[in-house]
C-alpha cells in the first residue's frame, strides 16, 4: 500500500515533525563523528522542507543509552555537521521534551535539533503522555527514518495519532519503493543471495522469498546447516543444530530454488592469516569460512543472468581477508550484472564499497534490521503508522 509522502503535504508556514536517523558512529568519547552517511542522507527531506517554507523539528535516537542522560550519546555533534551541510544554523535543544522547547520554536525555514529521544525511557516505552508531548511541538508528522521503522517506539508510532497526516519522508519512500518493488513484482528472472552466520537472523527472509524468487543463492556459515540437512559433512563449521530440521523442511518445499555452495574455503582455526585451503568435502577438524571458486564462478553466473537481485549477509568472515573474496567477487558480479539491485545489511554494503561498486547498486538500503523484516514480510510499525495515500484527504 503506497503511502502519504511529503510531497503531497501543503507544508507552508507549517511545523513539521521530520523523525530522522542520526545513529551515526562517535569517537573520542561522543565528540566525533565518524561516518556521516545518516546524516547526509536525510538531507534532501530536510532541504525539501526549508524550500517549501516550513519550520522543522528534527527528532533521532543515537545508541542505547538506556533511557538516560548520557553526554557520550548527545545530538550535538550532529547539530555542529548538520549546521555545516546545510549551511545554515540548526539549533540543538537541550532535552526533546519540556517547557524550556518553548522558546525554542523554529520560524518557517528554520530547524531544531531534540535532544536524544532515548534519554527518556517513555521513547522505548511508546508512552502516550511522552508521545502526546512530542506530537505538540508540531502540525505535521513525517518519518525519515527506515532505519528505526521496526520498532513501534514512541516517535515512530505513539505520536502519529496525534496528527491528522503522518507522511513518509524521501529516504523513507524510496525505501519502501524498492523493496516493495523487489519483493512484490521483480523483473524476472529474480535471484536472491542471502549470507550471515545464522539461519535463525534469515529463516522468515527465506521463507517469505522463496515465493517470490526464481533461485536463492545461499552463502556465510548459514549454508552450513543446510549442507547438513543434506547429511553432508560440516567439520567444526558453524551449525545451528535445532534449524536443520527446517533446513531440510526448506530444501525439499523450494522445488529447487535453493542453490548451496559446492566448494568451500576452509581453515582448522579461525585467525588472521591461517593457512587455508579449498575443499569440495570439509574435514572433521575443518572450519568453512568462505564460499569457493566454484561456487564464486556458478553464484556469479546465475547473477548474470538475472534482471533483480536481492541481497543480504556476506558469503564468509568478510572482515578477515582474504575470506572475504567471494563477498567482494560477487559484488562485482551484481554490479556487472545490470539487473535491479537492492542491497541491505552491514556487511554487505561493505562488501559493495570494497569492490568499488556502489554507484552500480540500483538501492543500498539504509536499515539493516528494518530492510531484514521488510525482506521476511514483517509489517513494520513505522510503516504501518503512515497514512495511506488512497485514504488520505489533504
Amino acid at each position: 500500500m503506497a503511502k502519504l509522502s511529503i510531497k503531497d503535504l501543503d507544508l507552508k508556514d507549517k511545523t513539521v515533525f521530520i523523525r530522522v536517523d542520526f545513529n551515526v558512529p562517535l569517537g573520542n568519547g561522543g565528540k566525533e563523528i565518524t561516518s556521516d552517511k545518516r546524516i547526509r542522507a536525510s538531507l534532501p527531506t530536510i532541504q525539501y522542507a526549508i524550500e517549501h517554507c516550513a519550520a522543522v523539528v528534527l527528532g533521532s535516537h543515537l545508541g542505547r543509552p538506556n533511557g538516560k542522560p548520557n553526554p557520550e550519546m548527545s545530538l550535538a555533534p550532529v547539530a555542529a555537521r548538520l549546521t555545516e551541510l546545510l549551511g545554515k544554523p540548526v539549533t540543538m535543544a537541550p532535552d526533546s521534551v519540556g517547557p524550556e522547547l518553548a522558546a525554542l520554536k523554529p520560524k518557517p525555514g528554520e530547524v531544531l535539533l531534540l535532544e536524544n529521544l532515548r534519554f527518556h525511557p517513555e521513547e522505548e516505552a511508546n508512552d502516550p503522555e511522552f508521545s502526546k508531548q512530542l506530537a505538540s511541538l508540531a502540525d505535521i508528522y513525517v518519518n525519515d527514518a527506515f532505519g528505526t521503522a521496526h520498532r513501534a517506539h514512541a516517535s515512530t508510532v505513539g505520536m502519529v495519532s496525534y496528527f491528522p497526516l503522518a507522511a513518509s519522508g524521501l529516504l523513507m519512500t524510496r525505501e519502501l519503493e524498492w523493496l516493495g518493488k523487489v519483493t512484490s513484482n521483480p523483473e524476472r528472472p529474480c535471484v536472491a543471495l542471502l549470507g550471515g552466520a545464522k539461519v535463525s537472523d534469515k529463516m522468515e527472509v527465506i521463507q517469505n522469498l522463496i515465493g517470490t524468487v526464481d533461485k536463492l543463492l545461499i552463502g556465510g556459515a548459514m549454508a552450513y546447516t543446510f549442507i547438513r540437512a543434506q547429511g553432508q559433512e560440516t567439520g567444526k563449521s558453524l551449525v545451528e543444530a535445532e534449524k536443520v530440521n527446517l533446513a531440510r523442511q526448506l530444501l525439499s518445499t523450494a522445488a529447487g530454488k535453493i542453490v548451496l555452495p559446492v566448494d568451500h574455503v576452509v581453515v582448522r582455526e579461525i585467525k588472521p592469516g591461517a593457512p587455508s585451503e579449498v575443499v569440495t568435502n570439509i574435514g572433521p577438524d575443518q572450519i568453512g569460512v568462505d564460499i569457493g571458486p566454484k561456487t564464486i564462478e556458478e553464484y556469479a553466473r546465475i547473477i548474470r543472468g538475472s534482471k533483480t537481485v536481492i541481497w543480504n549477509g556476506p558469503m564468509g568472515i568478510f572482515e578477515m581477508p582474504p575470506f572475504d573474496i567471494g563477498t567482494v567477487a560477487l559484488a562485482k558480479a551484481v554490479a556487472e550484472s545490470g539487473a535491479v539491485s537492492v542491497v541491505g545489511g552491514g556487511d554487505s554494503e561493505k562488501a559493495i564499497k570494497v569492490a568499488g561498486v556502489s554507484d552500480a547498486i540500483t538501492h543500498i538500503s539504509t536499515g539493516g534490521g528494518a530492510s531484514l523484516e521488510f525482506l521476511g514480510g514483517t509489517e513494520l510499525p513505522g510503516v504501518a503508522a503512515l497514512t495511506d495515500k488512497s485514504a488520505a484527504v489533504v
